[in-house]
């Protein structure tokens, strides 16, 4: 069970997280400070925090199921994906220096970021990312919070450019936060797109209920009893959780 294994990916920066530190809530490493979670559709919730010794404008995001912890990633000010882990079993993913077209959060604010880059994870593997993002001109309002949707479309393909992921559909964006969350959208498996939705419920601060917890609330016991892709939808299904 996840929840049960004590791992810690980046000394400083990354949690150790156990299943004491589950039922407790979460806290942001040594030099970090959380500043928002967020409770979603799909059994997942996510706290965002940032640390003191990274470049300014880089943000962290942990996510939680019923089981604990399973995804981790940072990106910089512009969305890029600079790194992620995966907890079972480890991996960790880092965005390849000097990209053909990174990805641009600043762009897409003025209505289409198109993105081409390469990534590298430590068990060996290489792949190849690419896809755009564009605004759709709507916006909705969860949980009192203004979203701007996006339309988005990316595939992911090994060294030898067969398809890894496909993904499309949409996601929500909060321009002054410069931060991307799940929207429904569908993923390419075995032939089939199949429909997915992770997106946010609820946007809890500091000093209300429910901030740092570490059970999600949404959709667990649907997710629990229907079918679970071979792919992790946290990792490949939407472009936030890439």
């Amino acid at each position: 069970m996840k929840a049960a294994i004590a791992t810690s990916f980046l000394l400083g920066t990354v949690p150790v997280f156990s299943g004491a530190a589950h039922a407790a809530g979460f806290t942001a490493p040594e030099g970090c400070t959380a500043f928002m979670t967020v409770q979603a559709r799909g059994c997942r919730v996510s706290h965002f925090y940032q640390c003191e010794k990274d470049p300014a404008g880089d943000q962290w995001r942990v996510d939680y199921d019923q089981d604990g912890m399973f995804f981790l990633s940072r990106i910089d000010d512009e969305g890029q994906w600079i790194e992620s882990y995966d907890v079972s079993p480890p991996v960790k993913q880092t965005l390849d220096a000097a990209p053909d077209d990174p990805a641009s959060f600043s762009e897409l604010l003025g209505g289409r970021d198109d993105y081409d880059f390469h990534l590298s994870r430590d068990n060996g593997e290489k792949s190849h990312v690419s896809g755009y993002d564009k605004l759709t001109g709507a916006t909705v309002v969860i949980d009192g919070i203004t979203l701007q949707q996006t339309e988005f479309d990316y595939t992911e393909r090994d060294a030898q450019g067969t398809v890894l992921r496909r993904s499309r559909g949409n996601e929500y964006i909060n321009a002054e936060w410069r931060l991307f969350f799940s929207g429904p959208s569908e993923f390419e498996q075995d032939g089939a797109w199949l429909p997915i939705d992770g997106s946010p419920k609820q946007f809890i601060f500091p000093g209300e209920k429910g901030y740092l917890s570490n059970m999600p609330i949404f959709d667990c016991e649907a997710t629990m009893s229907s079918f679970q892709p071979d792919t992790n939808p946290a990792e490949a299904v939407s472009h936030d959780d890439l």
